[in-house]
């Protein structure tokens, strides 16, 4: 077993359950040991961008942006879909602290490391 985890995340406010829901398990693999990636893609590229998550607060849990910091400050690692960030005309300069943009090669790479995934 690779040890490896990805939570993929295609939703942003247009469905805030899913996309919290999907950092409450990153969270909770992070905090196993496994190397984590949260990779935000389709809709989920929003939250990549500074002040979007703020207001996204899923009754019995954490808001959103509180629960992407722990994530990061926990060591996960978190990407962002290029060509989907781009889509939204959303500008490098508005990530948030600790966002990579990534192309798909990338995703695959990790991918074929053996990492268990889900998506949100």
């Amino acid at each position: 077993m690779s040890g490896n985890f990805l939570v993929s995340i295609t939703h942003a406010n247009n469905d805030g359950d899913k996309a919290t829901v999907g950092f409450v398990v990153a969270n909770a693999a992070v905090a196993s040991g496994q190397e984590t990636v949260v990779f935000l893609n389709v809709e989920g590229a929003y939250l990549a961008a500074r002040g979007y998550a703020e207001d996204i607060n899923e009754e019995g849990f954490a808001p959103l942006k509180e629960l992407m910091n722990q994530f990061v400050e926990a060591g996960g690692t978190l990407w962002v879909c290029s060509p989907c960030y781009k889509k939204r005309g959303l500008e490098e300069e508005d990530l948030i602290e600790g966002a990579t943009i990534v192309g798909g090669a990338k995703l695959v790479e990790f991918l074929s490391q053996g990492a268990a995934s889900i998506t949100y």
